[in-house]
């Protein structure tokens, strides 16, 4: 039984890996050579969602490739709402995933596709309350330059899988766990035995979909395969829609970085959007799929990809083991000066201000807590010269305010 989990964690991981540092890569181009004041003036308001929308859209990123890009661009300025638009609609697209449709199930189911994705992307993105302190919330090291150097960038990336790595690993582990019990081979048997007609169909679908990490282009030879052997095309879109738009690292991530209520709102968009469109295709049109093939990712890049992702989730790991184990020195130390803390929103920022502080000159040790907001200190500092060290790093300290 271990062995098979770890065996169907590894697959997960060849599947999530390549897609997720892509994603990291092209959040770290966007960082540099993208100026936060461009992102803050079109990708805010109605307008800035249908354009966060339409720029994901043919962008060739997974669920999980996604979650880095669309965070990132948040960081940089971007709404709630558009980040949320981006979110729904670039995963379900990409023009991979497009052409390979038209190849599987026809034109018309592509294209009818590409307009539900932009549909319940807009819809989400503009159903999103909007953060009015946005702009302060980024972890990032407030630059005096006008643009950031190629370090900063590398930690930007670095930063953003480190705020969802916890959600990454149990998402692959649940994910594999799910493959285990439902094979993709049987996927269709299971649905269409335990599922009468489009709305049951769509249901199960949508059941199966939502917690499962699968690739946009590569679920649409499992729905080909689905249709083949009788599902209608509604339910194929269903899972279609909600497979690649949400599993549960990103459902982990969306939470982490934007709240509860725009989580509720991100996965209620695509799970009724998913089923309206899907009820509502069977009436549009009818399509005869052609012989389902594969689409593997499984090569050196995507194996190579795979041992960094979990390398750096090892790192991440003994990050934690060893701020716990900081926590516990400060504690006992008749130095410990504490400081509240503004501006930290993630695990990156934590980490970010704890490494700031360990290497600066005169300070023993440092324990950082996002929750409450507040750096506890071992040093004989000055506590003027610590606030100065703290502020550096792109943090406020009320005190200092």
């Amino acid at each position: 039984m271990l062995m098979q989990l770890l065996f169907e964690s590894w697959n997960v991981l060849l599947e999530l890996a390549p897609w997720l540092l892509f994603g990291t890569i092209l959040s770290g181009f966007l960082h540099k050579f993208v100026p936060k004041s461009v992102i803050q003036q079109q990708l805010s308001g109605r307008m800035g969602v249908i354009k966060s929308v339409l720029f994901g859209i043919p962008l060739p990123l997974c669920s999980c490739s996604v979650i880095p890009t669309g965070l990132g661009l948040r960081k940089q300025g971007s709404s709630d709402g558009a980040t949320v638009g981006f979110l729904i609609a670039t995963p379900q697209t990409g023009l991979d995933s497009i052409i390979v449709s038209a190849n599987f199930l026809g034109w018309p189911f592509a294209l009818f596709k590409v307009g539900a994705a932009l549909i319940t992307g807009v819809i989400g993105g503009i159903l999103v309350k909007e953060n009015p302190k946005l702009e302060i919330t980024s972890c990032e090291v407030r630059e005096h330059s006008s643009s950031p150097t190629w370090l900063d960038t590398w930690d930007h990336g670095i930063d953003l899988i480190r705020s969802i790595w916890k959600w990454l690993v149990f998402g692959v582990l649940l994910s594999a766990v799910i493959s285990m019990v439902i094979p993709a081979d049987g996927l269709g048997d299971f649905i269409n035995n335990y599922a009468g007609g489009t709305m049951g169909a769509s249901l199960l679908a949508l059941l199966i979909s939502v917690p499962l990490y699968v690739c946009a282009t590569a679920s649409v030879p499992i729905a080909a395969a689905l249709v083949h052997g009788g599902l209608p095309l509604g339910a194929a879109l269903v899972f279609l829609m909600a497979g690649p738009a949400t599993n549960v690292a990103t459902i982990g991530a969306v939470r982490s970085e934007l709240g509860n209520r725009t989580t509720l709102v991100y996965l209620g968009t695509v799970i009724i959007g998913s089923l309206l469109l899907g009820l509502s295709f069977d009436f549009v049109l009818q399509s005869s799929p052609m012989s389902h093939g594969s689409h593997e990712h499984h090569t050196w890049w995507a194996q190579l990809s795979a041992v960094i992702l979990v390398c750096m989730w090892v790192y991440f790991l003994w990050e934690d083991i060893s701020m716990s184990s900081t926590n516990t020195n400060t504690n006992t130390s008749d130095n410990t000066k504490k400081f509240a803390v503004e501006g930290m929103t993630c695990g990156g920022c934590v980490s970010r201000l704890t490494k700031v502080l360990e290497r600066a000159e005169g300070i023993e040790s440092a324990n950082v807590n996002l929750e409450p907001g507040e750096a506890q200190i071992v040093s004989t500092l000055s506590d003027e010269a610590i606030i100065q060290i703290i502020q550096g790093a792109g943090f406020d300290v009320p005190q200092a305010s």
